[in-house]
C-alpha cells in the first residue's frame, strides 16, 4: 500500500516535537475520492430526508420514520450493530392545519408559522386584533380583560434585521468572533416568560410575533410548555409591521387565525441511531472512533441545511468505507443524534449512558468524535478546540484534500452543537468549519431551509473529508491527542 510521511513542521505554524511525522495514505484518500466523487449516493440520502420526509421535529412520525429508514441504509450497507437507541423526552408535535388571513379592510394572505408545541386556537378566531406593543407591565394587569380570546399583537414593529452572516474564520489570520449572529431584540411590555404566562392566564386567542428575518424569511423554534403557552404564530416581519401601522393609523382591521396541531403521546422517546465498522486490531480494536450529526429539524422548512446535508455526508462517508472494503484498526461508529435543537438531549443522552465517569474503559478507549453541523456547502477545516497536538495531525490529513476545496483548520472553539457533549465530558471532539453564506441570514431555523440551499458537489466532497479523517483516526498508531484535564 502506498503511504506517505508528511512533516508537520513543513505544514503547521504550531511548535511540536522535531522530526514528529504524520502517516498519510495517498492511495486510501485517491481511493475514497473516486468513491465519493464519481459514484456518489449522498443526494439519495439527501432527497429522501428533506422531500420524502420532510421536517423531523423530535419525538414525532417524520422523525422515527428518519430514524428507521437510517438503520436499515447502515444493515443494507453492511454494517454492524445497527440500531436504535432511545431514552425519555416527552411528547412530539405536528401542525396537522392553518389559516392566517386579513380579511379587512382588505384581503391579504399573510405568512408566518406555529412555533413548534404551540397549542391549537378553539377554532377559527375572527375580528380585530389588539396590539400590545406599547403597554406597560401595568396595563397588562389593569387591561387583560380585553384581551381574552383575542388575537394579540405583542410587540413593537420588528426594525432590526439580521443581514450579514456570520465571519469566515478561514478568510482571516487573526482569530474572528465564532458562531451566529447576536439575537435583535423584539420590543414587548415584559420579558418573555412574565409575558407569556400572563397571557396564558389572561386566555388570549392567539399570539402573533414579528422576528429577525426579512425579505419573508421567518425564524421560527418553540417548546413544550403545557402551563404557560398560549397558540403563537410567528408572522413574517413585513406583514406584522403593516398590521400594526394600519392599526395605528385607525384602519379597521379584521384576521381571521386558526391553528390546528397534534401531540404525540404514544412514544415520547427520543432516538440515537448507532452503527459501526469493527475495529480489526487485535490491540486497538476495541477503541472507538466516532462520527455523527443530529437528525431532528425544526418544522416550518425540511431542515436541509440544518442537518439533512450533514446527515446524508455523514451517511456517505461511512458507505464509502464499507464500500472499499476498508478493514480499520479501531472501530468507526457513526452517531445520528435526536433532539439537539432541544438542547443536544441525543448526544448528551450517550455520553451519559456509555463514557461517563462510570465508563472508565470507554472513556480510556474513544479516540476521537467528529461532529458535522452548523453551516452549508463542503467543509473547509476543523475546530481544533485550542488543541494543538491534534491540530498538527488534522493538518497533515487535510492537506492532501486541497484539490477539492478545504482550506485550513483553525484553533477557535464552536459552541451550540454535538461535540460539546464529549468536549463537557472531557473528551476529544471537534466540529466541521464550513460555508456559512446565507446561513445566518436566510436558512438556520428559517421557512427557507429546503433541498435547493445545497449542492451536490459540497455534499460529496463533505463526504470524502470525512472519509478520510475518519480512516486515518482509525489507522494511526496512537489515538487523536487529547489536551490535558487542568
Amino acid at each position: 500500500m502506498k503511504r506517505v510521511l508528511i512533516t508537520l513542521t513543513t505544514i503547521s505554524t504550531l511548535a511540536i516535537p522535531l522530526g514528529a511525522q504524520e502517516t498519510v495514505d495517498l492511495a486510501m484518500i485517491e481511493r475514497i475520492k473516486a468513491e465519493g466523487l464519481e459514484r456518489s449516493k449522498v443526494m439519495e440520502h439527501f432527497n429522501y430526508l428533506t422531500n420524502v420526509v420532510g421536517p423531523r421535529l423530535s419525538a414525532t412520525p417524520a422523525y422515527k420514520r428518519a430514524a428507521d429508514w437510517g438503520v436499515l441504509r447502515f444493515e443494507e450497507w453492511g454494517l454492524e450493530n445497527a440500531h436504535l437507541e432511545s431514552w425519555d423526552f416527552g411528547r412530539g408535535w405536528t401542525l396537522e392545519g392553518l389559516t392566517l388571513e386579513m380579511r379587512s379592510p382588505r384581503y391579504f394572505p399573510l405568512f408566518g408559522y406555529p412555533e413548534a408545541w404551540t397549542p391549537s386556537t378553539e377554532g377559527i378566531l375572527e375580528g380585530p386584533p389588539v396590539y400590545i406593543g406599547d403597554w406597560t407591565t401595568n396595563d397588562l394587569s389593569t387591561r387583560g380583560s380585553e384581551l381574552r380570546g383575542k388575537v394579540v399583537l405583542i410587540a413593537q414593529p420588528q426594525e432590526g434585521f439580521i443581514k450579514e452572516d456570520r465571519l469566515q474564520p478561514t478568510d482571516y489570520e487573526e482569530p474572528v468572533r465564532i458562531g451566529a449572529p447576536r439575537s435583535l431584540p423584539t420590543q414587548t411590555p415584559a420579558d418573555r416568560g412574565t409575558l407569556t404566562q400572563l397571557l396564558r392566564d389572561i386566555g388570549v386567542g392567539a399570539v402573533l410575533r414579528p422576528n429577525q428575518g426579512e425579505h419573508g424569511t421567518i425564524f421560527v423554534l418553540g417548546r413544550d410548555n403545557p402551563e404557560s403557552a398560549s397558540p403563537t404564530v410567528i408572522l413574517a416581519s413585513e406583514h406584522y409591521n403593516m398590521i400594526v401601522r394600519m392599526i395605528e393609523a385607525g384602519e379597521p382591521v379584521s384576521l381571521r387565525i386558526a391553528i390546528e396541531g397534534q401531540f404525540h403521546e404514544d412514544d415520547t422517546n427520543g432516538y440515537n441511531i448507532l452503527a459501526e465498522i469493527p475495529g480489526v486490531d487485535p490491540r486497538i480494536g476495541n477503541e472507538v472512533v466516532m462520527v455523527g450529526a443530529h437528525l431532528d429539524s425544526w418544522h416550518s422548512a425540511t431542515g436541509a441545511s440544518d442537518n439533512a446535508d450533514a446527515v446524508a455526508s455523514v451517511m456517505e462517508a461511512m458507505r464509502i468505507l464499507k464500500e472499499l472494503g476498508v478493514q480499520p484498526r479501531r472501530t468507526i461508529r457513526v452517531a445520528l443524534w435526536g433532539s439537539e435543537e432541544q438542547g443536544l438531549h441525543g448526544s448528551r443522552e450517550y455520553v451519559a449512558r456509555h463514557l461517563g465517569e462510570n465508563n472508565p474503559d470507554n472513556r480510556q478507549n474513544l479516540s476521537v468524535y467528529f461532529n458535522h453541523d452548523p453551516g452549508t456547502g463542503g467543509i473547509y477545516g476543523w475546530y481544533m478546540e485550542q488543541n494543538a497536538a491534534a491540530k498538527a495531525v488534522f493538518d497533515a490529513w487535510l492537506e492532501p484534500l486541497n484539490d477539492i476545496g478545504v482550506r485550513k483548520n483553525v484553533m477557535d472553539n464552536i459552541g451550540s452543537t454535538d461535540h460539546l457533549s464529549f468536549r463537557r465530558a472531557g473528551l476529544p471532539g471537534f466540529n466541521t468549519l464550513q460555508d456559512y453564506l446565507d446561513y445566518d441570514v436566510r436558512t438556520h431555523h428559517t421557512n427557507t431551509d429546503f433541498y435547493e440551499r445545497l449542492s451536490e458537489e459540497d455534499l460529496a466532497q463533505a463526504a470524502v473529508v470525512l472519509a478520510t479523517f475518519l480512516y486515518h483516526a482509525a489507522m494511526r498508531d496512537e489515538k487523536v491527542p487529547r489536551v490535558p484535564i487542568s
